[in-house]
């Protein structure tokens, strides 16, 4: 059995730390097994902000999904520091993603794809997970994607 940070080395990818929230809020909450996700947004290893605007306007759905990705990446860094390491992350229980998008735009499975595909790429079939795909009007700081993730960690 590959071990997740194994997979994430395998993918060319490293876990960002987990980002400190901004409001009143915390990042995660743990209750036992379960760990909760706040809200992540599309933010790189350096704190910029990655393809803001409306998807179906100023994004395409590609973008979007790379977004969508990233959102998760910064979901599983939470789960991470909850769980004392991606290899204590256990299975990805629930995603929902919300997509910043036009009234007409009708392809939010399809942005929020780039968030499930990263999970199943790092933990295999305890990536797979149950979902939520919802459109908005509009996101934190004009962002095209937000995910948040349920996940099951070991004690």
């Amino acid at each position: 059995m590959t071990l997740a940070s194994e997979r994430l080395a395998e993918l060319g990818l490293r876990l960002p730390p987990a980002a400190a929230p901004v409001a009143n809020y915390v990042g995660w909450v743990r209750h036992g097994h379960l760990v909760f996700t706040a809200g992540q947004l599309p933010f790189d290893e350096n704190g910029t902000l990655q393809s803001p605007g409306k998807v179906g306007v100023d994004v395409d759905i590609a973008t979007a999904q790379a977004a969508a990705r990233l959102c998760a990446l910064n979901c599983i860094a939470q789960a991470a520091a909850a769980a004392n390491g991606i290899d204590n992350i256990a299975r990805v229980l629930k995603v929902t993603g919300f997509v910043n998008a036009t009234p007409d735009f009708r392809d939010h499975p399809a942005v929020i794809n780039g968030a499930s595909d990263l999970m199943v790429d790092i933990f295999g079939e305890a990536g797979r997970h149950a979902r939520a795909a919802v459109g908005a009007s509009s996101l934190p700081l004009n962002a095209c994607v937000e995910v948040e993730a349920v996940f099951a960690v070991r004690e």
